[in-house]
């Protein structure tokens, strides 16, 4: 009977320790900004994590994110004014699109 008990804690154990080790598939947010030219950064921002690239030709993505949610913040340059987006979700190895961003003025 003891045999048997230490048998399956140690199964158990194994079992935990393959599943602690699974690599994550990191996801992205992509998407575009409108006027184009007047777009700096794109910042992805989470409790634990800060990532920002740079947008070219109107269009971003911010890619290796864990999943989570995260604030989308897209820095501007004058007479424009940076926006926001809260709460974006990010899942394991899936961009999210988040479409066309307009710039405030």
């Amino acid at each position: 009977m003891k045999n048997v008990k230490l048998s399956l804690v140690a199964l158990g154990v194994a079992a935990t320790s393959l599943f602690a080790f699974i690599p994550f598939e990191p996801g992205s947010i992509k998407g575009s900004v409108s006027p184009a030219q007047f777009a700096v950064k794109a910042w992805a921002i989470s409790a634990k994590d800060t990532i920002q690239v740079k947008v070219e030709n109107g269009e971003f993505e911010i890619k290796d994110l864990k999943p989570g949610k995260y604030n989308l913040i897209i820095e501007a340059t004058s007479p424009y004014k940076s926006v926001g987006k809260q709460g974006v979700p990010v899942s394991d190895g899936k961009p999210t699109d988040v479409g066309q961003i307009q710039l405030g003025k």
